[in-house]
């Protein structure tokens, strides 16, 4: 597999998991942080303008174009970076997903970082796994998808 192929392949498992866990909104919502969004879990639109709660709906495929987009160009070069060794699509797909989700600042500071850059894999199921609260308390959908995530493992 070629290194465009292994990277191509890791942003379609992730994007496969950010449709699952995000869910599609084609008008604009505020998530669970209080954070304008659409589509899948976007806060900014192609061309960098922030969502607000006044911006009009998107269709499916415009959703689908920014998902895409954000996974390619944001997500799957910060885990680049901050992860360089991660040696299969999948487990590169479930980082860049848990990036996706918590953003890349939160993975940059993680022991789980810490624990992939060792190769320990072995123990980056359990890190993933720590990260299921919000608002201080354990949500179900980010159990499920810190489960989905290390599965990828």
């Amino acid at each position: 597999m070629t290194v465009a192929e292994f990277r191509a392949l890791a942003v379609q498992v992730a994007a496969a998991l950010a449709r699952r866990f995000e869910g599609l909104y084609l008008r604009p919502y505020l998530c669970p942080a209080g954070v304008p969004t659409i589509g899948y879990g976007a806060t900014r639109y192609l061309d960098g303008r922030a969502v607000t709660l006044k911006d009009p709906p998107i269709t499916r495929v415009v959703a689908e174009v920014m998902l895409l987009d954000q996974v390619r160009t944001v997500y799957l070069p910060a885990v680049l970076r901050l992860c360089p060794g991660i040696d299969t699509p999948e487990r590169l797909a479930a980082i860049i997903d848990f990036a996706f989700n918590l953003g890349a600042g939160n993975l940059k500071a993680s022991t789980l970082r810490k624990r992939i850059n060792a190769k320990r894999w072995a123990d980056v199921p359990a890190e993933i796994r720590k990260w299921n609260r919000g608002g201080g308390r354990v949500l179900r959908g980010l159990v499920l998808r810190r489960e989905a995530e290390a599965a990828l493992i």
